[in-house]
């Protein structure tokens, strides 16, 4: 007796032998994604403290976190960033003073810019360099904000770690690094003295020179016009809207380390394209 031959198995039909393939609920790279905003987050509740602290001059070590008003020591389960801010209802836990929103805003930040430089260069020594200069700069603009001062205890080191680390990056080199610190605070030293020179005034801060040296060592000289025009561009915008919002004159005094912060963050995901796309505009 003839046998028949089996019919093809259509498309999409497992063989019953088959081992079932068990669907994957989160990529590895979804995973580690959310392993860099945490990790971010989690930094920046360390960065709080630096930000309410370096202005003092105090320690961001000693004492632990505690409430300003009743010295309540914050436990790990209310430190939690911020998920403790939104369960706590933004209050402390034993008397109740409220706590700023700048916290969460702090941690979120932090852990939005982990993610995307985690996206951007992956696990590496780049991630690691752009991380610690992304955190400094978010401590350096929440300082300037309030009380319109930059660190010296964040920029000068800056400049020696982007100056040391310019040996390990290959392509990139010192003397693009040393050159960089001498433009980032000679050019705004320059703009200090022209504005003092014509207006009698001071309008640029030692903190902002060191700022933009440090920055110059970080990313070498090519990077400084840019951040310096980028800086000037956002930073006309938003305090033109200040004092109009607020009907102040042209005397108002508007912090620039934070555009200069701005300027670096735009520099570090869209630098690069910003400056190919400017060069062949015109072709």
């Amino acid at each position: 007796m003839r046998r028949l031959a089996k019919p093809p198995s259509r498309a999409g039909t497992a063989h019953p032998n088959a081992t079932p393939e068990v669907p994957t609920l989160i990529a590895p790279n979804a995973l580690l994604g959310c392993f860099a905003f945490l990790f971010g987050a989690l930094v920046g509740s360390f960065l709080n403290v630096c930000i309410f602290r370096m202005p003092k001059s105090e320690s961001v070590v000693f004492p632990p976190s505690h409430c300003t008003r009743c010295d309540y020591q914050i436990r790990w389960y209310d430190n939690v960033p911020i998920l403790s801010y939104a369960l706590l209802r933004g209050k402390c836990r034993r008397c109740g003073e409220p706590i700023s929103l700048q916290y969460p805003l702090v941690e979120f930040i932090n852990g939005a810019l982990t993610l995307a430089l985690f996206l951007k260069c992956g696990l590496g020594l780049s991630f690691a360099i752009l991380f610690v200069l992304c955190s400094a700069l978010v401590v350096v603009t929440f300082i300037d904000l309030e009380h319109q001062i930059i660190p010296d205890s964040i920029t000068l080191p800056g400049i020696a770690i982007g100056f040391a680390l310019s040996f390990c990056i290959p392509g990139f080199g010192w003397l693009n690094s040393l050159i960089g610190v001498a433009a980032g605070g000679g050019s705004l030293l320059l703009i200090a003295y022209g504005y003092h020179a014509l207006t009698k005034k001071d309008g640029m801060g030692g903190g902002d020179i060191k700022l933009l040296a440090m920055l110059g060592a970080f990313f070498g000289w090519k990077a400084i016009l840019f951040i310096i025009f980028a800086a000037s561009l956002v930073g006309s915008v938003i305090g033109v809207g200040v004092m109009m919002a607020q009907k102040k004159d042209s005397g108002l005094a508007i912090p620039f380390g934070p555009f200069l912060a701005s300027a670096a963050v735009i520099y570090i995901f869209f630098g690069p394209r910003i400056i190919f796309w400017y060069l062949h505009m015109g072709r």
